[in-house]
């Protein structure tokens, strides 16, 4: 598995080694020992979600208020841009976000840690994300920032309207956060 650092402190991308041939290919996705090694955690995982997806659908920009979720996420089928947000406030980064495309193709993995609001667009027909977390969902312990909020000024790199909850559509700006 490769790491690569991005301009977000404690956020990570993910590359595993994939193995291929004319039959196919194999690689692992996971592996706890290795997460935690190349991370330098101690992080275990608690719940594995899994969502499937049509094209222009926006989940997020998600977090929980008093129990924060680590999340290692992937796509398993389709294409993803993906948006991590760093809202803890005694951090360099508070504030920023980063951006990656995460596809079947790519295999890419994006470790979203503890603190951090997280969301996605959906690029490509009948998208698979799956995610690993580290605490469970607690519904009345979730928030939600305004995918567009202006102070954050996220290039979703997809330009129609997206397809969002009732509950994405209520989400907070970013100033407003406690």
């Amino acid at each position: 598995m490769k790491l690569t650092e991005t301009p977000l402190k404690d956020c990570f991308v993910l590359e595993p080694k994939v193995f291929g041939d004319e039959r196919g290919y194999f690689y692992e996705s996971f592996n706890q020992r290795v997460f935690n090694e190349i991370t330098r955690t101690n992080y275990l995982f608690v719940q594995d979600n899994h969502s499937l997806s049509a094209r222009g659908v926006l989940r997020g920009l998600h977090f929980q208020k008093t129990k924060p979720q680590g999340k290692l996420v992937r796509v398993v089928a389709g294409e993803v841009y993906d948006v991590a947000v760093d809202i803890r406030k005694n951090s360099i980064s508070y504030g920023k976000w980063f951006g990656i495309h995460l596809s079947a193709e790519n295999k890419k993995q994006l470790w979203v840690p503890p603190g951090f609001a997280h969301g996605f667009v959906v690029l490509a027909d009948s998208t698979q994300f799956l995610y690993k977390t580290t605490d469970y969902y607690a519904p009345n312990d979730e928030g939600c920032i305004l995918w567009n909020d202006p102070s954050l000024k996220i290039d979703w790199h997809f330009s129609d309207q997206p397809k969002l909850s009732e509950k994405d559509k209520m989400g907070q700006l970013f100033s407003g956060l406690e």
